[in-house]
């Protein structure tokens, strides 16, 4: 697991792009042992116009600006304590700012940045969050259908090469459909079925309209048949 930055550290990302009216998101690299992983930040804009932040990266200045144009980050959801690195950071950054972590693994989380809560209350139905077996996930109703956002639960990494490439690949972070990764699957144990009965309650919403994944390629157009097929793999 990658120690949190101790001072606001860039890494190299790509710009923010918008999903819809109250979406954005920035794709990231993370330089690993042999690979590199893309990760993925999301900004949700609330009714009141504050931003929920989802798995912070730390940003260019410009970036940070255009973020900040969208809205003040309020919430700083850290999904997991694999998604740690840059929270410190937006804390200093954004004292006011309401951390929310997961309970399983919240003393590791503590360890990097205080925890105001686990079961947080954003002032806006149409935002929620969900907690799934040390995990984390949000759902957002808006004008164009459900988005949801999941963290490490699925992996949708395409346009793999080389030596990382093909690790990726072999843990199920990259592939050509969307994975339920190897090592997640691992650490899940007794607890698939509980992420089975949520991936098949998401994909009962008529309304779905795509998944947004912290490492890989948003699910659009098949969302409900990707969770149907990510259900029966954990079975």
């Amino acid at each position: 697991m990658t120690a949190p930055f101790k001072q606001w550290t860039v890494l190299p990302h790509g710009k923010l792009t918008r999903i819809n009216d109250r979406i954005l998101t920035v794709v990231g690299d993370l330089k690993m042992p042999l690979l590199e992983l893309p990760r993925r930040m999301t900004a949700v804009r609330l009714k009141s116009g504050d931003l929920v932040i989802f798995s912070a990266i730390a940003l260019r200045d410009p970036d940070m600006s255009e973020l900040e144009g969208f809205g003040l980050p309020a919430f700083l959801v850290v999904p997991s304590i694999r998604h740690r690195l840059d929270a410190p950071n937006y804390k200093r950054r954004y004292p006011s700012i309401t951390v929310v972590a997961n309970r399983f693994g919240i003393e590791k989380t503590r360890e990097v940045v205080a925890v105001d809560t686990s079961t947080p209350d954003f002032g806006d139905p149409t935002v929620r969050y969900v907690e799934i077996a040390g995990d984390s996930a949000l759902e957002i109703d808006g004008d164009d259908g459900l988005t949801l956002i999941v963290n490490d639960l699925i992996g949708d990494i395409h346009g793999e090469h080389g030596l990382g490439g093909w690790l990726l690949r072999v843990m199920g972070f990259a592939g050509d459909d969307p994975h339920v990764p190897g090592p997640v699957k691992l650490l899940l144990g007794k607890h698939k079925s509980e992420v089975a009965q949520q991936f098949r309650r998401w994909a009962e919403r008529e309304d779905l309209e795509r998944i947004i994944v912290s490492h890989g390629d948003p699910i659009e157009g098949n969302a409900r048949e990707a969770l149907s097929t990510l259900a029966a793999s954990l079975d």
